[in-house]
């Protein structure tokens, strides 16, 4: 009997953020699959392992999500990250696939879970706190009051449209466009909240555009609201 697939969400980076189903999850599981091609120096890993000390313990796999948005070179990734983790379903072993945050948002894990659900595999998600929900806590703000909208944009893209959205705004993932996207939140005139490494070593806050660095790492998620509203 093959076994089952599980993407469990490791959290925000603060592992006592971590659930008590994901650590239950990985110490039942033989194998545990994470992005990356060393496991041990993954982010994700070290989250599981500062929670579950059994993850020390376990097989590791290390599966290759590259960072790019080339259609080919993500096809080809995605089907060889299947074809190992069908090696260890097929041979009966469950596998806990490590995904910070939460695995249904923006998570590379997905197209895996998909591929391997539709081939009839069984397959469960085990939900994590997103990184958003983690820095509003941290800075002590709602990100959704009364009738107030939520929109969560991955801001590699244009985030232009967006910030004239009512509500608040959750730009994510900025990468290579957050000079860009700094100089467009410098000229938007709206109250802004950033938050880097939320719950991990080198955090760091800032409020207001003006007081944003001219460089950012990847883990760097900001809050927009429209001046006046709460943040």
């Amino acid at each position: 009997m093959a076994g089952r697939l599980y993407g469990v969400g490791v959290g925000p980076g603060d592992p006592e953020l971590m659930t008590i189903k994901a650590c239950k999850i990985i110490r039942n599981c033989p194998v545990i699959a994470v992005p990356g091609k060393a496991p041990e120096e993954t982010v994700a890993y070290q989250i599981a392992a500062g929670a579950e000390p059994a993850v020390r313990e376990k097989e590791l796999l290390g599966i290759h999500m590259p960072m790019t948005k080339d259609p080919k070179i993500l096809e080809e990734s995605h089907r060889a990250a299947v074809e190992k983790l069908k090696e260890e379903l097929d041979a009966g072993k469950d596998v806990a696939f490590l995904t910070l945050g939460d695995p249904t948002v923006y998570s590379t894990y997905l197209y895996v879970h998909q591929e391997l659900r539709e081939a009839g595999y069984q397959t469960e998600i085990v939900s994590g706190i997103p990184s958003f929900c983690a820095a509003a806590a941290r800075v002590q703000m709602g990100i959704g009051e009364k009738a107030e909208q939520i929109h969560i944009v991955p801001a590699s893209y244009q985030i232009q449209e967006a910030l004239e959205l009512p509500g608040t705004k959750i730009l994510l993932k900025a990468g290579r466009q957050y000079g860009k996207m700094k100089e467009q939140l410098l000229s938007a005139d709206m109250d802004v909240v950033m938050v880097e490494n939320c719950g991990m070593e080198g955090e760091r806050i800032f409020h207001g555009a003006e007081e944003m660095p001219e460089e950012a790492g990847y883990y760097t998620l900001i809050f927009v609201k429209d001046k006046g509203e709460r943040v």
